[in-house]
């Protein structure tokens, strides 16, 4: 057959497998030819949440760009079916494992909920089979909806809404090519309190915890966890609404456990603030793309764009290891959202922004890159994929992550 993408609003309903292959041998690719390659970097890695976005990206950087990495990844994920044909992190996972192992590299996919004991215990069993009982790196990069309680099989969901007064604004209907109007209500307690349980803390030191009773956490163990604070402008929309208080909370929680792991300055717990990006994620969060529009344009054009796996790799090269001590700011944070943030760039994105409509935004904003970024998270728009192919989905079914 042959796969077109499909989209829903800002969701994809189909992914490519020959062009998810070739997302991640250019990720491959870019941390290779890298000039700075990591060193001293850890050999056995954990990654919570591993079939894209940040979690990826961090897994290809160190595995191909000089730590040489043995690693398991856990995800949530579909292979292909009768109704299906599967979700691009299936074959994320799939093509990922199949390049680092013909590098002689250990590359495990659990595929389930990471909420769950089973995944868990599954984690558990590989981490004493083949990294000799013990990890030198956890990372945290689940994104989702809700969240089940094991012990007692309870759901919390979480959602996107302010904290303070409604907030009105524009998002980007992919789908459509159009810029809509949106209006963000203000979240209850409740559910303020129930994205703080999907979205915070609480499941990455459940995790931690967990696995330092099974006295799987060495010395030197390092773990690290994702946020975004962003200017004041997106305040309304992300910092100061129910995910910024869910960020806070995995903020703080990233102290309780540097405390609780940290013997010296090769160990420690930390959360990564990165730049917008184009996630699967983040093209949820309404009145958000406008503003990625405008700063993709604006740091392009400055040559400052990076994306995840640019990001990371600098994160593992310039702030966590090839360095005497982890670059924190004055709140213990990695901040490599620095070029994002820098002042004559939000001064051009503020420019910009006061530009736009729903007429220009394709113009004004940079939404090509938005929408091929889009697509390739989906296996779509690389030039050098022929999507006239056909497909064949009997060799499909066989593949296993």
């Amino acid at each position: 057959m042959i796969i077109k993408p499909v989209i829903k609003g800002v969701v994809s309903k189909s992914a490519h497998p020959e062009g998810c292959r070739h997302a991640i041998m250019e990720q491959i690719k870019y941390c290779q030819s890298h000039l700075q390659q990591i060193n001293n970097g850890p050999k056995r890695v954990l990654i919570l949440g591993a079939s894209s976005g940040f979690g990826l990206a961090a897994r290809i950087s160190l595995t191909f760009g000089g730590a040489k990495c043995d690693s398991i990844g856990v995800s949530f994920e579909k292979g292909p079916s009768e109704k299906s044909i599967g979700t691009a992190g299936w074959y994320n996972n799939i093509f990922f494992k199949e390049f680092a192992e013909a590098e002689g590299r250990i590359a495990y996919n659990v595929i389930g909920d990471a909420f769950s004991d089973d995944v868990k215990n599954k984690v558990l069993n590989l981490i004493n089979k083949d990294f000799d009982g013990e990890v030198d790196l956890i990372i945290y990069s689940l994104a989702t909806g809700q969240r089940s309680d094991p012990a007692t099989g309870n759901i919390w969901r979480s959602c996107l809404k302010t904290t303070g007064s409604a907030f009105t604004g524009k998002t980007v209907n992919i789908e459509d090519n159009k810029l809509e109007s949106t209006i963000i209500d203000v979240a209850s307690e409740a559910e303020i309190a129930d994205t703080i349980k999907v979205m915070g803390g609480d499941d990455w030191e459940s995790w931690i915890l967990w696995l330092k009773e099974n006295n799987v956490l060495t010395k030197k163990t390092k773990t690290i966890a994702f946020s975004y604070i962003g200017p004041e402008m997106t305040y309304p929309i992300y910092h100061t609404g129910t995910l910024g208080k869910a960020k806070q909370h995995l903020h703080e929680t990233s102290d309780r456990l540097n405390k609780l792991i940290s013997t010296d300055k090769h160990s420690g717990a930390y959360v990564v603030v990165c730049k917008a990006l184009v996630t699967k994620a983040s093209v949820y969060i309404p009145c958000f793309s406008p503003y990625i529009l405008c700063l993709y344009k604006v740091m392009k054009s400055m040559g400052l764009h990076e994306t995840c796996i640019g990001q990371m790799h600098r994160l593992f090269t310039e702030y966590l290891y090839n360095v005497d001590n982890v670059v924190v700011d004055s709140s213990r944070l990695i901040r490599i959202d620095d070029l994002e943030l820098r002042e004559d760039v939000q001064q051009k994105v503020i420019d910009l922004m006061s530009k736009m409509n729903d007429e220009n935004f394709t113009s004004v904003g940079d939404y090509i890159g938005y929408k091929k970024e889009f697509l390739q998270l989906n296996g779509f728009g690389f030039e050098s994929v022929d999507y006239n192919h056909q497909v064949d989905i009997d060799y499909l079914m066989k593949l296993k992550p």
